[in-house]
């Protein structure tokens, strides 16, 4: 079983525990990919999950410096699956992308924690504004499985969804007059960076697919930075004015 622990960009969660407990009842391994949720805040091995999954350019470098991804499992299956794997198709990290990322670890939980408390103040800002048809974020208590976050990660987390009422026109118009935050497809980075999923990262779901996973023409998706949570606020509200 393979799902993400809170998903792209809609930031759904799925309950690792319960999942763990009817896939384990047929014999089936639970697979995680743990990256929105970050290291810091989710404990899916503790919760019953078998293999974690991490891009490790996201919150572990954490400044769009290098690409590499992180396995974590059993001794077993690490040596016994992704080892041979990975000599066999020769997906292996180089030293110094390694060095980096292992650098970038030494300031992970304060970075992270600091991207949280701001995420959860730049939703609260947000909420109910009259541009906006909706903010999505777990830390909000309008959040459709607000307990369950706080429960399996005890935080809202580092990223934010919000929705203009404008489409596609009020959602290019609100990026194109940010200062502060950057447009790029990354996330998990010390800097602010905003995306429109519908015409990037998922625009290769039709338009039924999107739809149906909740990427209207209007969803931006937001990964919060450790920059001052003030100026972010005022850079989206001014954003947002310019709509």
């Amino acid at each position: 079983v393979f799902f993400e622990s809170m998903s792209n960009p809609t930031l759904e969660l799925v309950d690792i525990q319960a999942v763990s407990e009817i896939a384990h009842a047929q014999g089936a391994l639970v697979v995680v990919d743990n990256v929105f949720s970050t290291p810091v805040f989710s404990d899916a091995l503790g919760q019953g999950a078998d293999v974690i999954i991490y891009s490790s350019t996201k919150h572990i470098d954490g400044q769009g410096r290098t690409l590499g991804g992180v396995i974590l499992g059993t001794r077993e299956h690490i040596r016994k699956v992704v080892e041979p794997y990975m000599k066999h198709t020769g997906g292996s990290m180089s030293p110094f992308t390694a060095w980096v990322q292992l650098k970038g670890l030494e300031t992970l939980d304060l970075r992270v924690r600091a991207q949280a408390q701001s995420g959860q103040a730049i939703a609260e800002a947000l909420e109910g504004h009259a541009k906006l048809k909706q903010v999505i974020y777990p830390g909000l208590p309008s959040h459709k499985q607000a307990a369950l976050a706080q429960r399996q990660m005890g935080s809202g987390g580092t990223m934010l969804a919000i929705e203009l009422a404008g489409g596609k026109d009020a959602a290019f118009a609100f990026l194109n007059a940010l200062d502060v935050i950057v447009i790029s497809n990354n996330l998990g980075d010390a800097k602010s960076i905003v995306t429109h999923p519908a015409t990037t990262t998922h625009q290769r779901l039709s338009p039924e697919q999107r739809q149906t996973l909740g990427i209207t023409d209007g969803l931006v998706r937001l990964s919060v930075g450790i920059e001052d949570t003030d100026d972010l606020i005022d850079d989206i509200l001014n954003a947002l004015n310019a709509v």
